[in-house]
């Protein structure tokens, strides 16, 4: 059966599609503003778009990935539901204490983050589990009721349950939830012990609080698209991306929304991944620029970074997610002065009223507005010239900065774009330590709407000397949608038990199961081309307290192999730490399944390169680099290069979706498969 593949990515500033046919093989994209705080109107003005555009076929089978924002939007602007937490009794002040951790420990005035749940909608519940799951006290559910009428009364329209031990026994919280049905039908309740089923009580009961703030909100988006694709094209599936890299249907999406909130750049590693099997090198690092923000993630041997630690707006968020490393530089980040040290960043002139060259009322410099000073792009061929950039608008928004720097204009925009530069660095080089790589190892992959133009700037400041720029950067996460699998993590927290080999095996196959039972629920067998399941084990030597997750070998795992399991830990201690402990003693905290079943995805000849004419330069302009300006320097038109066209920096390349920026030094080459390859000459 004819398969249609649309993958969506909703940005703070850009919303892109992405669409494949496999007969014939075809990829078609777009790109338009999004409009928030109503995404569903740029959503519909796209997808329009995209399908004028690639015509669905009568019967023709519709998947839709869609990657969003908008539950990371809800946290970070604070603006989803009314929201109580019930808590087992001496834990009301759970969400302030924190781990007594400060966002910023070198000031003296720093505080810890502002829960998202007042205290007065904390209830306290006599109730307690042994870490083993046996009952120390036994739930009393009339209090439960009381607090659930307390809180519809106070306004909450949501209830978190976070219970004590939850993870090693739901029953409390499964009681507590249907109370709280009985008494208060219209309440949205999340309980925790199936949001993140593992020991550590704030990171637990945090994960419950996010789930449940941002479930009502998502559940609208999603609504509004569902309703859409409906009525547009009958036979449409809609899917989530989520923040392991993969994707699960709208519905689980719906309920469990905590999956969603690094849904956009975990799809734009997913991509990169795909892009990286073709290539002969094991080591890449991902450049995810935006307008908000720039993300960074590691692939190492074909295998994107996962980490159960990350962060989404103020909140810790410990669950298995794709590593990605965030600064807050984008294209829109404002330029300011503290003091007269000058910053950008991390606060975004946004989609509206954008960087003040984009002429919709923004006064204050962004990094954009910089890039068009300095000359890499160009302001009537902006987005293919469907938007045109105001030069002059750019040069009064940065003008104030020049006066107090007492520089010229152009050379604070320059500025501007080292400063973003230099945070990036700044983050980069101590997440390369963390993974005992090396840069000069690293490829570089490029994408974003100024992943391509910026990247440059970061591999010369970083000494990466191969770069990667995909056929389709600038809607590289869309891209994401069309090559995601459906990915879910099976866990279970096993600290403090004692393991044989038997009982290792047991515990593994029953998460199999559940992994199993979970891929079954998102779409039928017919609908997967593949599957293919992995085994990893948290663990660390007795005693320390970091810990390392670890990819065992299926074999020892099928076997319950416990000396080939801890002998993986070892060898991957050794590789982070330059050391190991052959003789000591290894702890297992937790278990986890992946499992991954594939739709059709495109092939590589669906983006390959036609054969073209040679390209030849279109134009010139004067470029700002480095303290020089090169004048003349040639501008290439993308879509006019053919397989091996080599191009000499400084030079810029332009699509109809992004500029590409060939810093001197550096030389670009169109490879078979569409992409350009940035090299290091001297």
């Amino acid at each position: 059966m004819a398969v249609l593949r649309i993958g969506v990515d909703v940005g703070g500033t850009f919303t892109d599609f992405a669409a494949w046919r496999d007969d014939p093989a075809t990829l078609t994209t777009y790109k338009v503003s999004s409009t928030p705080p109503n995404f569903i109107d740029g959503f519909k003005a796209g997808f329009e778009e995209i399908i004028a555009r690639i015509e669905p076929r009568p019967g023709e089978s519709v998947i839709v990935m869609h990657g969003t924002t908008v539950s990371t939007n809800t946290v970070i602007e604070r603006n989803g539901s009314v929201l109580a937490l019930l808590v087992t009794r001496g834990f009301r002040d759970i969400l302030d204490l924190q781990r007594f951790r400060l966002n910023d420990p070198i000031r003296i005035d720093a505080g810890r983050t502002e829960p998202l749940v007042p205290r007065h909608l904390v209830f306290e519940i006599d109730e307690r589990l042994e870490p083993n799951g046996s009952v120390h006290t036994p739930i009393d559910l009339a209090q439960v009721r009381e607090a659930a009428l307390a809180a519809k009364a106070q306004g909450a329209t949501s209830i978190a349950i976070a219970f004590l031990h939850s993870y090693a026994n739901l029953d409390h919280e499964l009681a507590a939830a249907q109370v709280i049905a009985d008494a208060v039908p219209e309440a949205d309740v999340s309980i925790s012990s199936e949001i993140l089923p593992r020991i550590g009580e704030y990171e637990r009961s945090i994960a419950c609080v996010l789930n449940a703030y941002v479930r009502k909100r998502l559940a609208t988006y999603i609504g509004e698209v569902e309703a859409y694709l409906g009525q547009r094209l009958a036979q449409t599936r809609l899917f989530i991306t989520r923040s392991n890299g993969g994707a699960l249907a709208a519905k689980e999406a719906r309920n469990f929304p905590i999956h969603t909130l690094l849904s956009g750049p975990a799809s734009g590693v997913t991509a990169a991944r795909f892009f990286a099997a073709a290539e002969p090198e094991r080591r890449f690092l991902t450049m995810d620029m935006g307008g908000t923000s720039t993300d960074m993630s590691l692939i190492l041997d074909g295998r994107p970074t996962i980490t159960n630690e990350a962060k989404v707006g103020d909140f810790p968020l410990t669950m298995t997610v794709t590593g990605i490393e965030a600064v807050g530089a984008g294209g829109g980040s404002v330029a300011w002065l503290d003091g007269t040290v000058l910053r950008v960043g991390p606060r975004s002139a946004g989609a509206w009223p954008g960087p003040a060259c984009f002429g919709r009322g923004g006064t204050e410099p962004t990094v954009t507005d910089a890039y068009l000073l300095c000359g890499y792009i160009d302001p009537d061929n902006f987005l293919g010239g469907r938007m045109r950039l105001d030069v002059a608008a750019a040069g009064l928004a940065f003008a104030p900065l020049a006066r107090r720097l007492g520089i010229t204009i152009d050379e604070a925009a320059e500025a501007c774009i080292t400063v973003a530069s230099s945070n990036m660095v700044a983050k980069a080089l101590p997440y390369f330590a963390r993974h005992g790589v090396d840069q000069e190892e690293l490829t570089l992959v490029l994408f974003g709407g100024a992943g391509s133009l910026h990247g440059p700037l970061l591999a010369h400041e970083l000494g990466i000397n191969r770069l990667l720029v995909p056929r389709t950067p600038s809607v590289f996460c869309a891209f994401g949608g069309l090559v995601s699998e459906l990915v879910q993590d099976m866990v279970a927290t096993v600290y403090g038990s004692e393991f044989d080999g038997p009982s290792l095996a047991r515990r593994f196959g029953d998460l199999e199961q559940g992994a199993e039972t979970w891929l079954a629920a998102q779409a039928g067998k017919s609908d997967l081309v593949a599957t293919r399941t992995e085994h990893w084990a948290e663990m660390r030597y007795l005693g320390q307290f970091f810990s390392l997750n670890v990819l065992l070998p299926p074999e020892a795992v099928a076997s319950g192999d416990l000396a080939a399991i801890h002998g993986a830990y070892h060898a991957e201690h050794e590789r982070l730490y330059s050391h190991a402990d052959r003789e000591a003693q290894i702890e297992i905290l937790e278990l986890r399944v992946r499992i991954a079943g594939a739709l059709p995805t495109p092939a590589m000849d669906a983006i390959a390169l036609p054969s073209q004419d040679a390209g030849i330069s279109q134009a010139a302009r004067s470029l700002r680099f480095d303290g020089t300006l090169y004048q003349d320097a040639p501008v290439h038109d993308r879509d006019t290069l053919q397989v091996g066209s080599r191009i000499e920096g400084p030079a810029i390349i332009e699509q109809s979706d992004t500029t590409i920026f060939v810093i001197p030094g550096f030389v670009a080459e169109t490879q078979a498969s569409g992409d350009l390859l940035m090299t290091r000459t001297n």
